[in-house]
């Protein structure tokens, strides 16, 4: 087997043609996949509500620019774990319908790294606003 004309082929069939049409097609898919998250999933839903409070709080206690940088890090990786989380739940259950004891390791493994950043996240949150408050 010719594996160089073999990688030419895979190479050549990959390429697509850069377009500002299939750029904005991108942004579409992805708005359409946070939008599905934040109507099928009460977590995420219960994480935008705690970044809106941890934003009005950093306006509020006036917050320093690497505090707010702190802040927005963490806030985005708990959404961005949500929503790894999210597909990462639909791919198990594409594949594996029925119960299964991966599955459920597959599934209760990517919700508990949600839960570790989002712990996190309210760690970040005590050090930066605790001290203000008190």
């Amino acid at each position: 087997m010719n594996f160089k004309l073999l990688d030419e082929k895979i190479k050549k069939k990959r390429r697509k043609k850069i377009s500002f049409k299939r750029l904005l097609k991108s942004f579409t898919y992805a708005v359409e996949g946070i939008k599905y998250t934040f109507i099928n999933e009460q977590n995420l839903i219960v994480h935008s509500i705690c970044a809106i409070l941890a934003i009005i709080f950093g306006f509020i206690f006036k917050i320093s620019g690497y505090e707010w940088l702190a802040i927005l890090i963490v806030i985005g990786l708990v959404i961005a774990a949500e929503l790894i989380n999210t597909s990462l739940e639909a791919a198990v259950d594409l594949l594996s319908p029925e119960m299964h004891p991966l599955a459920k390791i597959a599934k209760d493994t990517a919700s508990g790294a949600v839960f570790v950043l989002a712990i996190t996240s309210v760690i970040v949150g005590m050090v930066i606003f605790l001290p203000k408050i008190f």
